[in-house]
């Protein structure tokens, strides 16, 4: 099928007499084609997937002696350059990394349904860049989940998305705990919005506008089950208007979800007006056969008694979250995850 680019958004015509007219059915078959494209790539990508794994399987059984290993390695990768130079990615390193890829995952049947929906690029990634096998886990299954492409794996990881999404799960106070279990643990208590590429918003006007500009990477940091309804969205109370920073469905919650953009520290008034919105959703705008609808109250800054305090008496499920303009030292984020860890273990081990 190389060659043919189709168009999303193409207007499909038919001629009757001598009048172009409108066919439906062309899109269709547009469509058609495309899955096709799509099942193929992925059937192939499996293949690849595979076949770096047998060949990583080969690699690690005939290395295994410390002294023989290298020059086994190095042997392979002479062979290759010289007998099959056509042949990408069967060099030193590239042997060395399908080795490295069966010696993780190869025995392992937690992620071996997982491994072959992703690309190679995305699992050298994950192999160079995280620690422990309980992060690799991590972003293969986010992975697998969301799509990823090789840059969004890549910013996900270097804005140390596992490490603010461990730390969302931390235990909570109550309101903030029911809170995340009505809304399935689906936000995160911080997010990183650097791509805004700004040193610091003047006004929430602003801010919202950066995000609208910015809106594949917004929804790409908040998660691909977002789809995007609109910016100021308007709403009637009586005689009032009202109007929604930024209104968007999540597929997986079968909600809407409210935005409220704050650029100062979150105060316990946010709540009543959130409220307002999420009963309005409910009553004028959602569907039978959808849930309730979510409010995220986005803020500069947060302090999580006075949100515990604001929330404990609130009607609908709404989370308050901080985000940051600059990307979070990763370190920092790596040292008090792995405090958490030890005190959860600690107290584990007390009861």
């Amino acid at each position: 099928m190389q060659g043919f680019d189709f168009s999303d958004g193409m207007e499909t015509v038919k001629t009757v007499g001598d009048t172009m007219v409108p066919d439906k059915s062309y899109s269709e078959i547009v469509k058609i084609i495309q899955s096709a494209r799509e099942r193929a790539f992925y059937k192939v990508n499996e293949e690849l997937i595979g076949m770096y794994l047998q060949i990583g399987k080969y690699v690690s059984e005939n290395s295994r002696d410390a002294a023989y290993g290298d020059a086994y390695v190095e042997g392979l990768a002479d062979f290759f350059a010289q007998n099959y130079p056509e042949l990408r990615g069967f060099t030193r390193r590239g042997l060395y990394r399908m080795r490295q890829f069966y010696e993780l995952y190869g025995e392992d049947e937690k992620v071996s349904t997982l491994l072959t929906q992703l690309s190679w690029s995305n699992h050298i990634k994950i192999m160079s860049s995280c620690k422990s096998a309980e992060e690799r886990y991590f972003y293969i299954a986010l992975c697998a989940k969301e799509r990823y492409s090789a840059r969004e794996l890549a910013r996900q990881i270097d804005s140390a998305y596992y490490e603010r999404y461990m730390l969302s799960q931390k235990p909570a106070t109550p309101a903030i705990a029911e809170s995340k279990r009505s809304t399935s643990n689906a936000f995160l208590d911080t997010y990183t919005l650097e791509f805004l590429d700004v040193p610091e918003v003047v006004s929430e006007k602003d801010l919202q506008r950066s995000i609208v500009q910015n809106l594949k990477n917004f929804i790409l940091e908040i998660g691909k089950d977002f789809s995007f309804i609109g910016e100021e969205y308007r709403l009637q109370v009586g005689g009032h208007d009202y109007y929604i920073d930024l209104l968007f469905y999540h597929r997986g919650l079968s909600c809407l979800v409210a935005f409220e953009l704050k650029i100062d520290e979150f105060k316990p008034e946010y709540v009543g007006k959130m409220n307002l919105y999420l009963e309005a959703l409910d009553r004028e705008v959602k569907k039978p056969n959808e849930n309730p609808s979510v409010g995220v109250i986005l803020c500069a800054k947060k302090d999580d008694e006075v949100a515990e305090y604001a929330l404990s008496r609130s009607l609908s499920p709404t989370m308050v979250s901080e985000y940051k303009l600059k990307l979070i030292d990763k370190t920092l984020l790596q040292k008090k995850l792995k405090e958490y860890i030890e005190l959860a273990e600690n107290n584990r081990a007390l009861k």
